[in-house]
């Protein structure tokens, strides 16, 4: 059964490794760690049977949400991890006080895009070149 969970320590290894598994620019576990001691980050993991599947995490700045992070591992795509790891994480952004949240995204990655839209998030605009390792730009998203 998936629970989603605050991130936490132990949780580490695991996120390190789904972050490289997804991302050609992965955080480095310093980064990940980073988060842990911010007390204006909000993180979550989806978990199943004790494994992490996925993760996603955001940064609360005045009234704003910041969502920098969302994976989930190939083998649980499409399967509504991802939809539950940000209905509790944008819960938890708007007790924190945020009034609105953004996010960008590759704007080749369909699937991700029709999640957010189906969140309530809509384009805004694009950040031109804004990934690396392929160059791609970003369409910024907010959910107002």
């Amino acid at each position: 059964m998936l629970q989603i969970v605050d991130l936490c320590r132990e949780d580490l290894d695991q996120v390190s490794k789904i972050e490289a598994e997804c991302f050609s620019m992965p955080w480095s576990r310093k980064s990940l760690e980073e988060v842990l001691d911010n007390p204006r980050a909000f993180y979550v993991t989806a978990k199943e049977e004790g494994n992490i599947v996925g993760y996603c995490g955001a940064y609360v700045i005045l009234d704003e949400g910041d969502i920098n992070q969302v994976a989930v591992v190939p083998a649980y795509r499409g399967q509504g991890v991802g939809r539950r790891m940000m209905q509790v994480l944008l819960k938890r952004l708007k007790q924190a006080g945020a009034r609105a949240v953004t996010l960008e995204v590759r704007v080749s990655n369909e699937p991700a895009i029709a999640l957010y839209e189906a969140l309530g998030f809509q384009t805004e605009g694009i950040r031109k070149c804004f990934y690396e390792k392929p160059m791609e730009d970003a369409l910024i998203m907010w959910k107002r």
